[in-house]
């Protein structure tokens, strides 16, 4: 039902100064926000915003992966992207896995941190959503950039929704579903984007 299915059209392979430029400052964004974000989450006690930091560091190796093979065979293209796809769902794992542990720890986390950090982190995906939105019906590589941008602000607005229902409930636990949600949504995304990339590879393969 998705045009992942048609081969009739060649999607946009990133081949263009302007998106290789858009790339870099992602790329920069993404990389500041990971040393940011992992010093406040492990200083506010928070999982949400550790798991936000991996997602960035992640982000910050799948742009420059995407950059790096840009021009290259549909094939490599196509094999980068399920590698990215492989390596959201073990970001997802390790988001889920780090939760549970946190089910039996439940340290209080600072909401008041996590709503700070939160809506910086919102600011700078929002800029990456808006740079990489031209782009987002590209080829697996391509897509894989817009996915993760879009992951990382639904993400930074659930962190936001944690922060104030813990600051309201005097409880962790809505720092616990928050994790547990961007875990599914990361999940989510790796199978889409393994799809359309085993997708592109068996038609480069019968092409």
């Amino acid at each position: 039902m998705s045009s992942i299915g048609c081969s009739c059209e060649p999607k946009f392979d990133g081949l263009s100064a302007e998106f290789k430029r858009v790339l870099w400052v992602v790329i920069i964004i993404n990389g500041l926000m990971f040393i940011i974000e992992l010093a406040a989450g492990a200083f506010a006690g928070s999982k949400a915003l550790q798991a936000d930091a991996l997602d960035f560091l992640g982000d910050t190796a799948t742009y420059g992966l995407s950059l790096y093979v840009i021009g290259m065979s549909l094939r490599v293209r196509a094999t980068a992207a399920l590698l990215k796809g492989i390596s959201l769902g073990a970001v997802g794992a390790w988001v889920l896995g780090s939760t549970i542990y946190q089910v039996f720890v439940l340290d209080m986390p600072r909401p008041e941190i996590m709503g700070a950090v939160g809506l910086l982190a919102l600011v700078a995906n929002l800029t990456s959503v808006l740079l990489l939105m031209r782009y987002k019906d590209g080829d697996a590589n391509v897509r894989s950039v817009w996915l993760c941008s879009r992951n990382d602000a639904i993400g930074n607005i659930a962190v936001m929704l944690a922060a104030g229902a813990v600051w309201f409930s005097g409880a962790p636990w809505p720092d616990l579903i928050v994790a547990i949600f961007m875990a599914g949504l990361f999940f989510y995304s790796a199978i889409q984007v393994i799809r359309q990339a085993l997708h592109e590879r068996r038609h480069h393969i019968s092409g």
